[in-house]
């Protein structure tokens, strides 16, 4: 890789061009580091701040592969890309974090539990199936039914409660997991550099939205014991060895009534559940990712305030150009800030934004995180 990691003479590719690209991109402006990227919508909020874009197919190989070509290093900020792409690339010379390897195993659901398994870390009992017809043979019900690939942001995520749901289960290869009957739901995230230096971000509590199955309130830091942060912790670290991966993980947990924590599930990539970081803690998660793929020293992940994080949904019933309604008498509470992701168009409950809320301790993030999602609404 070219030694220098700034400037016009380290061209970086980021394949996405979202909201997570976006708050990369914001980060890389003050380091001067260059990101190129690439999406195939022409306004995706990467698209009027980064160096260069590119509005191409990023799962397409031919498309993916002239892209990359011309870069040091090429990075993602979401799974479902040419993975065949990226591996030629690599064969090429061009460095890619997280690995195409990495990127096989994780975008794979059910991959991703065989991983777990081989090595021994706790996850909820699974079965893999091809199809619905198979499904009607499995009668222990309720069940989780999880697409294996190319879902996202909750979709391809549902709860079957009895045979009465098996004619809308999802017809395609899927990994059937036992429900867990959990008291919270948990997130760690960690960052390995080249050189092998490994650092995790305090734990976070996610509280998700049943209807839309997205995370509707972080909390920062998650109220658990010692013991279960560092076991957490621990199995972050041992997740991202294990996988040998440069870059970032987020890995999530289910915390069952036992104290016992098994993994749900990982994206190799910045993620929903370290947005808090960009105010909360010493290092964000997007600088982290920025230092881990370019082999630098990798920042504190200390904790600087508590704080919460609201995802800002477009509102159930509204489709068209997005209003964001109260958000001025937000801004109005101290320690309130809003990042709005620059997308024009709403719909139900797409991710439009978040609003990250800072105070002296978790009882008042708490309280003022109520008043500003009572006050937020997302509508067209």
């Amino acid at each position: 890789m070219n030694s220098k990691w700034y400037g016009e003479q380290m061209r970086i590719g980021v394949l996405g061009g979202g909201q997570l690209g976006r708050m990369m991109l914001q980060e890389a402006i003050d380091l001067n580091i260059h990101l190129h990227c690439m999406d195939s919508d022409a306004n995706a909020p990467c698209s009027k701040i980064a160096h260069s874009f590119t509005c191409g197919s990023i799962t397409d190989f031919e498309t993916v592969y002239q892209f990359g070509k011309d870069k040091h290093l090429i990075t993602v900020e979401i799974e479902n890309v040419s993975v065949e792409a990226l591996e030629q690339l690599e064969k090429e010379g061009v460095k890619v974090y997280p690995q195409p390897r990495v990127l096989r195993i994780i975008r794979d659901k059910g991959i991703q539990k065989e991983f777990y398994t081989n090595f021994k870390l706790p996850t909820a009992p699974y079965k893999l199936f091809e199809n619905r017809k198979e499904l009607v043979e499995y009668c222990t019900f309720p069940v989780v039914q999880k697409l294996r690939t190319g879902g996202y942001d909750g979709k391809g995520v549902q709860v079957l409660h009895s045979s009465s749901d098996l004619p809308s289960a999802f017809d395609a290869p899927c990994v059937l997991e036992e429900m867990i009957p959990f008291k919270k739901e948990l997130s760690v995230i960690v960052a390995r550099n080249e050189s092998g230096d490994v650092k995790t971000f305090p734990i976070v509590e996610c509280e998700f939205n049943p209807e839309a199955n997205l995370v509707e309130f972080l909390f920062s830091p998650a109220e658990v014991s010692v013991a279960i942060e560092e076991k957490a912790s621990i199995l972050a670290v041992e997740i991202i060895e294990k996988l040998e991966m440069v870059g970032l993980l987020a890995v999530e947990f289910f915390l069952t009534k036992d104290d016992e924590l098994l993994i749900n599930e990982i994206a190799p990539r910045p993620h929903n559940s370290g947005h808090h970081t960009i105010e909360c803690n010493i290092t964000s998660q997007f600088a982290q990712h920025l230092r881990a793929i370019l082999n630098l020293p990798l920042g504190s992940t200390e904790i600087v305030q508590a704080g919460a994080m609201i995802n800002l949904l477009g509102e159930k019933d509204f489709e068209g150009n997005a209003i964001y309604q109260g958000l001025e008498e937000a801004l109005k509470i101290p320690g309130v800030y809003p990042h709005i992701y620059g997308k024009e168009k709403t719909k139900p409950f797409r991710k439009m934004g978040h609003i990250t809320i800072t105070g002296d301790d978790l009882n008042q993030v708490k309280e003022k995180a109520l008043r500003v999602k009572s006050l937020v609404r997302v509508i067209a």
